[in-house]
């Protein structure tokens, strides 16, 4: 089951740019596009697959993600490094 994310599940509010809306996002690796950590509809999709490959729907987990995001460092900056960035960080603050 996919997880999906809705803009009223964020922590944080992400400006949108309208006129890429339509243009392909985030689907699986290998992604070499750049990723806008500023795109309400980058980050959508982005959030949707590292929640599912955790396999978690939960809110806090969510947040944690939206929190690494927005630390990460400025030269991880494709799609497919922003995805392996926030599922190998998630993973290491949720281990026990």
């Amino acid at each position: 089951m996919a997880v999906i994310v809705k803009p009223s599940d964020l922590k944080y509010r992400y400006p949108r740019d309208v006129a890429r809306r339509d243009e392909p996002k985030f689907e699986g690796l290998p992604d070499p596009e750049p990723f806008n950590r500023n795109d309400l509809y980058d980050v959508l999709p982005m959030m949707s697959a590292v929640l599912d490959e955790l396999g978690s729907a939960d809110g806090q987990v969510l947040h944690l993600v939206e929190d690494i995001l927005n630390e990460m460092p400025r030269f991880v900056s494709t799609r497919g490094e922003v995805y392996d960035y926030l599922l190998g960080s998630a993973r290491e603050c949720l281990r026990p």
